[in-house]
């Protein structure tokens, strides 16, 4: 197995970078389809747990859409063969005293990279 095979990276460090600025600029859609569509897909947030599709685009839905913002501390993007990788960043956010963390499995589907697991928490700085 091909650890970051250079164009599996950059394959979902595009799909990952287009997370980010849908999530930042409240793009539900574009956040809908970069979630696989399966009851099998998790989103556990800071204070949430998200089983299934289903719940985390009703998330989406009626989430705030202030205070999106944060800037990217560190981030890594792991591939393992062609069609699987992990995303971890940390976070801050402006009047925020905790460091945020994120992290994500992708999955490169015929559809295209999509996470089909994710994970958001705050630690103390």
């Amino acid at each position: 197995m091909q650890i970051n095979d250079p164009a599996a990276l950059a394959e979902v460090s595009d799909a990952f970078d287009a997370y980010e600025l849908a999530l930042t600029s409240n793009q539900v859609e574009t956040l809908d389809t970069l979630f696989w569509n399966s009851e099998h897909t998790l989103r556990y947030g800071a204070a949430e747990n998200l089983q299934g599709y289903a719940q985390i685009q009703a998330y989406r839905a009626q989430r705030p859409s202030r205070g999106l913002m944060r800037t990217i501390v560190s981030r890594s993007i792991t591939t393992f063969g062609a069609d699987f990788a992990v995303a971890n960043i940390t976070f801050t956010r402006e009047g925020e005293p905790r460091v945020g963390r994120q992290s994500q499995s992708w999955v490169r589907f015929p559809a295209g990279w999509q996470v089909v697991a994710a994970h958001v928490s705050w630690m103390d700085a």
